[in-house]
């Protein structure tokens, strides 16, 4: 297959100078044969690696079946992956959709529906999404100021003024366990704790959005199950099929369900063959992968200076423009994210082994020299 350049693409990414053709496991394969250690694994999207053989099989299956009927009518995968999704989160009743900015989008409705109010309630530095919704309560002036005006009602504030922005008007609390896009930053500890005890005093929803921090990725199935604070409502996509395209709302039992038919729709949302493919990661992240992406992302922890994260979400605050030690990185064959202006950001998959966490420190450490 030939693979073209200087593609007719709108310039809406940055893209690093290689194009790719070929994965398996950790290892990307470029046009030019050239192999790649992978410890962006698509934004935190391949948790299970490349071509993992769970997933893959799900969505042949599936694709030898059912591709697509609409939301009028059900079908065994998505259902299934409800039930699974539900039972990992101690009961909840999920909405598909295609993305996390999607997963965000219809969180907002949610929480506006049930709650009869517009507030919302953001964290400065966060990243929810590029949608006109998602965006308004994205707390990084520099990505909302050239498409405003956008939602109004939202407001902003940092973990010690959270209580002052909360009130009557508030539908939701919005939070990142770890900020993603924003650098790679756990919330401080009793955030979560005082976000809950907010949304129960003034009536307001809370709602994580775990995009990037769930699915095991930081070591537990949900990043809030590190503090125990059970959210109303929370946001998954990235990982959630393994590179396939899908987004998930949860809301919880006791939460009130707030839609109903007509409230909100996705046409491709719940996927047969994308639920298919979700299915079999939620059953791989068992108990075993979770000890190993704690374990692996402790060994990466403490073979850097100035880290931060939880599990495999990690940064390396490098104090300097991070894009120049991506770029040399990709040089020694090994791939790297970036998280704010001087952060590198490492997101490999949760199925990297110890020889190929060994390589990556080793890699890290010639171009950090």
């Amino acid at each position: 297959m030939t693979v073209l350049t200087g593609a007719p693409l709108l310039p809406t990414y940055a893209r690093f100078p290689v194009t790719f053709v070929d994965g398996e496991g950790c290892w990307l394969i470029a046009e030019d044969g050239k192999r790649y250690l992978d410890l962006v694994a698509g934004i935190a999207v391949v948790g299970l690696g490349h071509r993992h053989p769970a997933p893959l099989e799900a969505a042949q299956e599936q694709l030898e079946r059912l591709w697509h009927v609409s939301n009028l009518y059900s079908t065994l995968p998505m259902e299934e992956l409800a039930t699974k999704l539900s039972g990992r989160f101690g009961g909840a009743h999920a909405f598909f959709g295609n993305s996390g900015s999607e997963a965000v989008e219809a969180a907002i409705k949610w929480a506006r529906k049930v709650t009869g109010r517009a507030g919302l309630v953001a964290l400065e530095g966060s990243f929810h999404g590029r949608t006109m919704g998602a965006l308004s309560i994205t707390g990084q002036p520099a990505k909302r100021a050239p498409f405003e005006p956008l939602v109004p009602g939202v407001r902003f504030a940092t973990p010690e003024t959270l209580a002052e922005a909360v009130g009557p008007d508030t539908a939701a609390i919005v939070l990142e366990p770890v900020q993603g896009e924003g650098g790679v930053r756990p919330l401080p500890a009793g955030t979560l704790e005082l976000a809950r005890a907010l949304a129960d005093e003034h009536g307001a929803m809370l709602v994580l959005d775990e995009v990037q921090s769930g699915l095991g990725r930081t070591g537990e199935f949900f990043a809030w199950q590190h503090s125990g604070v059970r959210p109303d409502a929370v946001t998954l996509a990235k990982g959630l099929a393994n590179g396939l395209p899908i987004g998930a709302l949860l809301v919880a039992d006791e939460a009130p369900s707030g839609f109903v038919p007509g409230d909100h729709a996705s046409t491709f949302g719940g996927n047969p063959v994308a639920c298919a493919a979700a299915c079999a990661v939620v059953d791989a992240i068992d108990a075993e992968l979770l000890a190993h992406v704690r374990e692996t992302g402790a060994r990466l922890e403490a073979a850097f200076d100035n880290t931060r994260g939880a599990g495999l979400l990690l940064a390396i605050e490098l104090g300097r423009p991070a894009m120049p030690v991506a770029l040399e990185a990709l040089e020694h064959g090994l791939l790297v994210g970036t998280a704010g202006e001087t952060a590198l950001r490492l997101t490999p998959p949760l199925t990297i082994s110890a020889e190929e966490t060994d390589l990556a420190i080793a890699l890290l450490h010639e171009v950090l020299a």
